[in-house]
């Protein structure tokens, strides 16, 4: 499917700020399952770009403006083609027991380090312990059905609310809270996945539902994070317990990280004092 997305980060300032360095992650990726075919970053008050891949592959434009100004508009536009099958297909698949014993291999761990090792977000509590207990292993077919069996029971235990969590919160705070949003939801399955050793990152991106919204066009919930899952023997597979499916044709994927910290859509620091945030963001499907 061909997706066409417009997103516009606006930043007002009651009064002049100076000295604006920002970092933009907002550049779709090109993997086995979607391409970008164009992307453009138009940003004012009109700076040089500076544009590089960080340690996990991700694209950055970086950009300063040192002059005084009380607004700031980042816009960038994407056309994105994503593929309209099942994800994982033709993938290998093999059994449990060759799964565990790809997962407790010292080679395999080394690799995935990353994404296995707890971050702030991401903390091994007592509590998290417990969740994760309601999924052994040995109930399961595979590593694959115990992945979608936890996704669907964060969907089922927690409750979607905009107002009850933040950016900053853990998965300590909203395991308490059993309520957050995406970012929350995707968190919480990343630390019980990572709890038994399974590689897992966050993910940000875009889920186009204007056809399921009886319009094709703006619909403000579209910036979207879900997870994926390193199954060993298969490899990388995306999941969004927010909603309780696997990845597909709706989802665009911006970039990967170890939680929420590592892919921020947009950041920087200024001098001044402080502003309001607006973001809008477009996702429209094509005619192909």
């Amino acid at each position: 499917m061909k997706i066409q997305i417009n997103h516009t980060t606006t930043y007002s300032y009651p009064e002049p700020v100076t000295d604006s360095v920002n970092e933009i992650r907002l550049t779709p990726r090109t993997n086995y399952r979607q391409s970008c075919y164009h992307h453009e970053v138009e940003v004012s008050p009109a700076a040089n770009l500076l544009t590089y891949e960080d340690f996990f592959g991700n694209r950055v434009h970086a950009y300063s403006v040192n002059k005084p100004h009380t607004e700031m508009v980042i816009h960038t536009k994407a056309t994105v083609v994503t593929l309209d099958k099942a994800q994982g297909t033709d993938l290998p698949r093999t059994s449990l027991e060759e799964q565990v014993k790809l997962l407790n291999d010292e080679k395999f761990q080394n690799r995935y380090i990353e994404f296995i090792l707890p971050t702030r977000y991401t903390e091994v509590t007592p509590e998290l312990v417990e969740f994760a207990s309601q999924y052994p292993f040995s109930e399961a077919e595979d590593m694959y059905e115990w992945i979608l069996k936890l996704s669907s029971t964060i969907y089922e235990q927690f409750t979607y609310d905009p107002e009850a969590t933040s950016v900053n919160t853990t998965v300590k705070k909203a395991l308490k809270l059993k309520r957050g949003v995406c970012q929350d939801y995707a968190h919480l399955m990343i630390a019980v996945c990572r709890s038994v050793g399974l590689p897992s990152r966050y993910v940000s991106g875009y889920h186009f539902v204007g056809d399921l919204q009886s319009s094709n066009a703006n619909f403000e919930q579209a910036s979207h994070a879900w997870v994926e899952t390193h199954i060993p023997g298969t490899g990388w597979l995306g999941f969004d317990p927010t909603n309780n499916v696997e990845v597909n044709w709706r989802y665009i994927k911006l970039g990967h990280g170890r939680d929420y910290k590592d892919i921020v859509p947009v950041k920087g620091v200024y001098r001044g004092g402080a502003g309001t945030l607006t973001v809008k963001v477009d996702v429209r499907q094509l005619d192909n």
